[in-house]
Order: structure tokens, then sequence, then C-alpha cells
């Protein structure tokens, strides 16, 4: 009698909550395994190559005020993103670089729009 079907939903809607909104504890990832980017906007020259070889255009290059005057820097669509790592392996001073970092938990779909200043350290 206790395996029956009817009776077990009725169990589960007095029970609290079975799932959570997000994770308490992250899972650790493996050494290999890259997701944020990172930008670092003090050696990124503006070559716009980054732009250039990402397959879903995901990068856009947009102007960014510095201390030294006004550059273009990419601005990442997350949402987008394949995380293939082209742009990485692309950029001359390697300042665009994949981390372990993966919060993708949004409400809203415009906050993966990540601009310069967002991709910083």
């Amino acid at each position: 009698m206790a395996d029956n079907p009817v009776l077990k939903s009725f169990k589960s809607l007095l029970d609290e909550r079975s799932t959570v909104e997000f994770p308490e504890t992250r899972e650790s990832l493996d050494d290999r395994e890259r997701y944020m980017l990172r930008l670092d906007m003090e050696t990124c020259i503006s070559c716009s190559a980054c732009e250039r070889i990402c397959p879903n255009k995901t990068i856009d290059m947009v102007e960014v005020i510095t201390q030294r005057g006004t550059k273009i820097m990419p601005q990442i669509g997350i949402e987008r993103c394949l995380f293939c790592g082209l742009c990485e392996e692309v950029c001359p001073p390697k300042c665009l670089t994949l981390t372990k970092g993966y919060k993708f938990e949004v409400y809203d779909k415009r906050e993966l729009i990540k601009r310069p200043e967002e991709l910083q350290g």
C-alpha cells in the first residue's frame, strides 16, 4: 500500500519544498574546465582580434573611458558564448582569458551581457 502513486502524490504535497533555487555549494571543476572570461583592461591593445575570431559573434567592441583616454574593448554576450577559447588563443597580449568561474544565474537575460569593466579581475 505504501507504493501507491496517488498516496505518494498527496504526501509530497504536504512535504516541505523539495527543490532549492540555487545550490548551497558549488561543484568543483576539473582543472581543464574553463568558463567565465576575464579581461585585463590595462594590457588590452584594442586590436579586435577576439571579435573577428568569435564563431558565434558573441564579442562586440565598445568604447571604454580609461585613465589613458578612450579605448575600445570587448563586451561579451555570455548567453551566446561557446567557451571555445578561440578569443583567448588569438589575443596578442593575452589579456582575455577563460577562468574557472561559472556564475550564470540571473533573472534578467540582459545581465549576461558583460561590459569590459565587469570582466575585470
